[in-house]
């Protein structure tokens, strides 16, 4: 989408998020509606508690990485480094995903080469950070069985997003949110709450670059994202450090302002505030282009942008590999799991195995 249709709906977009942050007229305007959502989605919830609707085990123990809120929080780096983590710890891990935007209608494995238009880009970006075997399917609880089926070594299945899939069985629950939580608290449509934050998990991550302190809920911890290395688009090989970014950036270079390397920042993921904070926190004042979430750079937004250096996400990258623009770099994001969290993980895992 692109025009004055797309600029309606970022403008739109922008609105409802300033909303959703305050109890303003908006907001509470919205709150019947937000009744009806309360009542529906938890006529749901107690119908798959009581039975009345069939939740499916698959037969390895599920970890189900997901929000009760609208947008992205951090999940997909979250996913990442549990794996990882269960990888270290003695697991085989595979993942499984809704894929967002995915265009698929039955169990579809993503490989590193999986083109991101049939595989949505978050399960893409998992498959190639982690190597582990990773399905997309509109139903998750397909998507795992025809992973086991088809990968008899792998123990443990860690579920991208799914939090409000109750048709699949978990054995473990982590809540993701980032600086905003639960915003002003309203349920949909009046507040971006899918379910109220009181809703039970296992633990909960707060990924908040702004440093605020940890809410008071049981087993909560920080989630830390580092920044690594940009590489290049077009020749990932070739690396560079965030500083020689920094040491360019616009007032900070002893030449005059015209001979200055000019460094944009774009983002079209859930919350592009995150990723140019993380860049702020790493010494960078990028001019910053906030795109929607899941772009799909159908076609070029760089176009008649003035950069020498275009710094993106991951997630942006997976769609990017054919172009040919020598301005982009991507940014990978580490996040830094708390100890205990993964204690608490591995323990329950552990713990449902030996069940």
């Amino acid at each position: 989408m692109s025009g004055p249709a797309s600029s309606l709906k970022e403008r739109l977009e922008a609105r409802i998020a300033h909303a959703w942050q305050r109890r303003g007229a908006l907001a509470w305007a919205l709150t019947p509606l937000a009744a009806v959502f309360a009542a529906a989605s938890g006529m749901r919830r107690a119908a798959f508690a009581a039975g009345w609707l069939k939740s499916v085990r698959v037969g390895v123990p599920v970890v189900v990485v997901g929000n009760v809120t609208v947008g992205g929080t951090g999940k997909t780096p979250t996913v990442i480094a549990l794996v990882e983590a269960l990888r270290t710890a003695g697991f085989s891990p595979g993942v499984v995903s809704r894929g967002y935007g995915a265009k698929v209608e039955r169990p579809t494995p993503v490989t590193p080469d999986t083109p991101a238009r049939l595989s949505g880009d978050e399960p893409l970006l998992i498959a190639r950070r982690t190597g582990v075997p990773v399905w997309v399917s509109p139903d998750r609880v397909a998507a795992a069985m025809a992973l086991c089926g088809a990968h008899r070594d792998v123990d443990v299945i860690v579920s991208d997003d799914g939090l409000q899939h109750y048709r699949l069985v978990r054995d473990v629950e982590v809540v993701v949110f980032d600086h905003r939580l639960g915003g002003n608290g309203f349920l949909l449509p009046a507040g971006p709450l899918r379910e109220p934050l009181s809703r039970r998990r296992d633990a909960t991550l707060v990924n908040n670059p702004f440093e605020r302190t940890l809410p008071p809920w049981p087993n909560t911890f920080a989630l830390k994202l580092e920044p690594g290395d940009a590489w290049h688009l077009a020749n990932p090989a070739l690396r560079r450090p965030l500083a020689q970014f920094a040491a360019s950036a616009p007032g900070q270079g002893a030449q005059g302002p015209q001979d200055v390397p000019r460094i944009v920042a774009a983002a079209g993921i859930g919350s592009p505030e995150r990723f140019f904070a993380t860049l702020r926190a790493a010494g960078l004042t990028p001019q910053t282009m906030p795109l929607p979430d899941h772009y799909a750079y159908a076609t070029n937004p760089f176009a008649d942008v003035v950069a020498d250096a275009i710094l993106v996400t991951e997630k942006d990258a997976v769609k990017l590999g054919a172009w040919n623009d020598a301005r982009i770099w991507v940014v990978p994001v580490e996040a830094a799991l708390d100890h205990r969290l993964i204690t608490l993980v591995v323990e329950k895992l552990r713990g449902r195995s030996s069940a």
